[in-house]
């Protein structure tokens, strides 16, 4: 009997240990080369765990069981192939095991016809599977079809939560070791750095009017749509030149610049928040920025980020509007020292050269580290952000209006 076996691969430096997340296949079941038997989960990620070759699975660990980076989990016998029926029945036997998970719990039992990922995202989001119609092959459910379905809005007749219905039922669920590492990441910030955070408002009028003037052009020659995080983006990696010290962070007894601005972008995902970098932004476009962002955000949701695409951000980005967030107070990303949140945009009053006039307003909140930012630095890197997004055109110029630099002042 020919056996290979899977060990748990690094999901990066300084990791050793990692934690089953659950297993995608079962004892015994025959299995394609490249299939995922299962993930596994670390303080930084979830990654997947695939098959070397075809053959019948042993499994050697159990689902959240913490095993050691280097360990054995899964032997494959390659003497036992699988089963290729001839005619139209060229079904493959192993592909069975991708759908042999085990039953979920309520709202989302009798999701058997839903892919592992879908059915892992319905149950975190307590979407019953007879709520969904699938797009998949025989009407199988895919990630797409919940995600789409989440973005729609959740129809509260879907969610049937048992105490709603008079019992007291409680249910107990181990955090992840992603969410614990968050955690402590978080308890981290809030103990360790002596942060602040500084506020201000920005009218958003002069970049919806170029948005809406030049969206459909842009998407047309650029192929990516035009949204406000690459304004953003642009006006902090300016503001951050003009300002290195909101780019810095400290290292025992030293402050480490960076003459680069590699901004981590809050995207939500089925796993909790992700924070993915997209490197060296003070040298793209918005075009470049956008796709970057697409990517970013579809690896995200897949699922898909490596370690190196979340680590190394030396400014972060967070947007609490896109789920209707007025107002509020982010919290640091460690190592970094500084944290721009953007709100969503409501019709305000505000007076303008004497009078009341209706504004599209957004309020920003930037929290930073005292230790390395000053008061001074934070409220002008701010205003410098504000005055960028309430005049555009001042972005490609150093911040400046383009009449001083012309004049060369």
């Amino acid at each position: 009997m020919a056996t290979i076996d899977i060990k748990v691969p690094s999901p990066g430096e300084s990791i050793s240990e990692v934690r089953i997340a659950r297993w995608l296949v079962k004892d015994g079941d025959v299995v394609n080369k490249d299939q995922v038997l299962g993930e596994i989960d670390s303080d930084k990620a979830t990654l997947e765990l695939s098959a070397e070759v075809a053959g019948q699975v042993k499994l050697l660990a159990k689902e959240d069981q913490t095993v050691n980076v280097g360990d054995v989990v899964v032997r494959i016998d390659t003497s036992v192939a699988p089963v290729v029926k001839k005619g139209q029945e060229q079904v493959q036997e192993a592909k069975k095991a991708t759908a042999s998970v085990a039953p979920a719990p309520a709202p989302a039992s009798g999701s058997s016809h839903a892919t592992p990922v879908a059915q892992k995202m319905m149950e975190e989001k307590g979407i019953a599977a007879n709520t969904l119609k699938g797009s998949g092959p025989n009407g199988r459910i895919t990630k797409s079809d919940v995600a789409a379905y989440v973005a729609g809005g959740v129809d509260a007749g879907a969610v049937v939560m048992s105490g709603w219905g008079g019992k007291r039922d409680q249910s107990r669920q181990k955090m992840s070791t992603l969410r614990k590492k968050v955690a402590e990441r978080l308890v981290m910030a809030k103990n360790q750095t002596a942060m602040l955070t500084t506020f201000n408002e920005v009218d958003m009028s002069a970049v919806m009017d170029l948005r809406n003037k030049y969206k459909d052009k842009f998407k047309e020659q650029k192929g990516i749509g035009l949204g406000f995080m690459s304004f953003f983006t642009k006006a902090v990696t300016e503001a951050l030149r003009q300002f290195p010290t909101v780019n810095a962070h400290i290292d025992g007894e030293e402050m480490i610049m960076h003459d680069y601005a590699d901004i981590g972008i809050a995207v939500s995902s089925p796993k909790g928040l992700m924070v993915p970098v997209i490197r060296n932004a003070e040298r793209m476009s918005l075009a470049q920025i956008e796709s970057t962002i697409k990517e970013l955000a579809v690896k995200a949701r897949d699922g898909k980020l490596s370690i190196d695409e979340m680590t190394g951000g030396t400014f972060t980005i967070t947007n609490g509007g896109v789920f209707g967030s007025m107002l509020s107070t982010p919290i640091l990303n460690p190592p970094q020292s500084a944290i721009l949140g953007m709100h969503n945009i409501v019709e305000r009053p505000v007076a303008l050269n004497g009078q009341v006039v209706i504004r599209p307003i957004m309020f920003v909140a930037l929290s930073y580290d005292h230790r390395v930012i000053d008061g001074k630095e934070s409220v002008s890197f701010l205003m410098a952000v504000k005055q960028m997004i309430e005049d555009p055109k001042t972005m490609v110029f150093g911040g400046k209006d383009p009449g001083e630099v012309l004049l060369g002042l």
